[in-house]
C-alpha cells in the first residue's frame, strides 16, 4: 500500500482521542483503487492506494473506524460495496455519470477523483446521484440471464454472416428460425460451400443448444427460488425470462414508493428541458438497465403485435399508433413498454390477479340475451 502524504497526528499520551466521523472517497481501478481519507472538518488526512482485492481492501479499511465511503459504479463496485458493508462502513455508490463535476471533469486523475468523491459525499450524499446494488445471490442468478444473452447476441452474429457470404456466389440459405438452422439446411448448397459453412453452422447448432439448456436452468430457478414471478406472466407477452430479469434488476418492489417510478428507473421517461414556455418532446433518458429495458419493448412488441390478445394495454397503444407521423409506432412501442413495466411493479406489490380488460367499458348485453 503506497501512502503520498499524511496529516494525521497522533494523540499526546494520556490524552483521550476525540471520534471523528471520517468521509473517504474511493476511485476503483481493475488493479489498484485510490482513495482519499477527510476529516469533519474536511481537511485530507491521507492519500493512499490499496490493492482491488479482498486482502487489499480489508487490510486497507478493516481496522478503520466506521466511517462515510463514496465509490464510483463499475465492475467492481458491487462486491467491493458489500464487503466495506460488512466491515461496518456507510457505503454510498455513485453514479458518476449523472454528477458532471466528476464525468465532464477537465482534470481525470485517480486521486483527484478520490478526493472528489470524498468531499461529494461529505457536503451531501445525494449529490452523487447514489445507486443501489443488488444481493450476491440475485446477481448470481442475474448472471445466468446475462450468460443466455451474450450466446444469444454471438449466435445473431454468426447467422448473419451464414446467411451474408453464400449471397456473393448466387446463392441463399432456407428461411428457417434460428433454433431450426442447422448443418442439414445446406443440402441445396454446392458440397465446396457447404464445406466452408459447415463450422458456422455447427457453431450455430451448438449455442442453440446451450441456449435452450440455459432456459430450463431460467424456467426451475423462477419455479424454486422466484415465485413472485408467476403475477408477472399472468401478462400477455411476459414470459419467464422477462418476468425473471424484471424481479432480479429490481429485487425488492417496496424500494419504489410508486409504480411509475419504475418507468423512470428503467430509462422508459421522457428527458426534459423545460424553459419558460418552450416544452420540447425530447427522447427518453435510457438510464438504468439496458438488457431489462430491451426486453420490456420486446414484450411491448408482443402486445402491439397480430398475435397479441386484446387487453387494455393493447387498445391504448394502437391508439397511440394511430395518431400518425412517421414514428407514431416507435413511441407507442415506447410507451407500452413502459406502461408494461408500471403494470408489472404494480402486480408484484399488489399480489392481485392480472384483469386483462379491466378499465374497457363491458360490452351492452343484446336483447335476446336479457330475454
Amino acid at each position: 500500500m503506497k501512502q503520498n502524504n499524511t496529516l494525521e497526528r497522533s494523540p499526546k499520551r494520556g490524552a483521550k482521542s476525540p471520534r471523528r466521523r471520517l468521509t473517504i472517497g474511493l476511485d476503483l481501478g481493475d488493479k489498484s483503487s485510490r482513495y482519499c481519507v477527510l476529516d469533519e472538518h474536511g481537511e485530507v488526512l491521507r492519500e493512499a492506494s490499496a490493492a482491488t482485492t479482498k486482502k487489499g481492501l480489508c487490510q486497507a479499511f478493516g481496522a478503520q473506524p466506521q466511517c462515510r465511503m463514496a465509490l464510483e459504479v463499475g465492475p467492481h463496485s458491487p462486491w467491493v460495496s458489500r464487503l466495506l458493508s460488512q466491515l461496518g462502513h456507510e457505503v454510498i455508490v455513485a453514479n458518476a455519470r449523472q454528477v458532471r463535476l466528476i464525468s465532464h471533469s477537465s482534470r481525470k486523475d485517480d486521486r483527484l477523483d478520490a478526493r472528489l468523491l470524498a468531499r461529494l459525499a461529505r457536503a451531501d450524499p445525494q449529490l452523487l446521484r447514489p445507486i443501489r446494488h443488488r444481493s450476491a445471490q440475485a446477481q448470481q442468478d442475474l448472471t445466468v440471464i446475462r450468460v443466455r444473452a451474450a450466446l444469444v447476441e454471438a449466435r445473431t452474429a454468426l447467422i448473419n454472416a451464414a446467411r451474408g457470404l453464400p449471397k456473393a456466389l448466387g446463392e441463399r440459405l432456407p428461411a428457417c428460425g434460428a433454433d431450426s438452422l442447422r448443418a442439414d439446411k445446406m443440402a441445396d448448397l454446392p458440397q465446396s460451400l457447404q464445406h466452408t459453412l459447415q463450422p458456422l453452422l455447427e457453431q450455430v447448432e451448438s449455442m442453440t443448444a446451450k441456449i435452450h439448456a440455459l432456459d430450463k436452468q431460467l424456467e426451475q430457478i423462477a419455479r424454486e427460488q422466484y415465485p413472485e414471478t408467476a403475477l408477472l406472466q399472468q401478462v400477455h407477452g411476459v414470459g419467464t425470462l422477462i418476468a425473471l430479469t424484471f424481479v432480479l434488476t429490481l429485487e425488492d418492489p417496496q424500494r419504489f414508493s410508486n409504480s411509475r417510478d419504475v418507468g423512470c428507473y428503467v430509462g422508459l421517461r421522457p428527458r426534459r428541458s423545460d424553459s419558460g414556455q418552450s416544452q420540447p418532446q425530447l427522447r427518453i433518458t435510457k438510464e438504468g438497465d439496458v438488457y431489462l429495458r430491451k426486453m420490456l419493448v420486446q414484450g411491448a412488441h408482443y402486445i402491439l403485435g397480430w398475435r397479441g390478445p386484446d387487453t387494455d394495454l393493447r387498445r391504448w397503444g394502437l391508439k397511440l399508433a394511430q395518431r400518425g407521423g412517421k414514428n407514431a409506432k416507435k413511441r407507442a412501442l415506447v410507451a407500452v413498454a413502459r406502461k408494461l413495466a408500471v403494470l408489472l411493479h404494480r402486480l408484484w406489490v399488489t399480489g392481485e390477479v392480472y384483469e386483462p380488460l379491466r378499465n374497457s367499458p363491458a360490452r351492452p348485453r343484446s336483447r335476446h340475451a336479457a330475454a
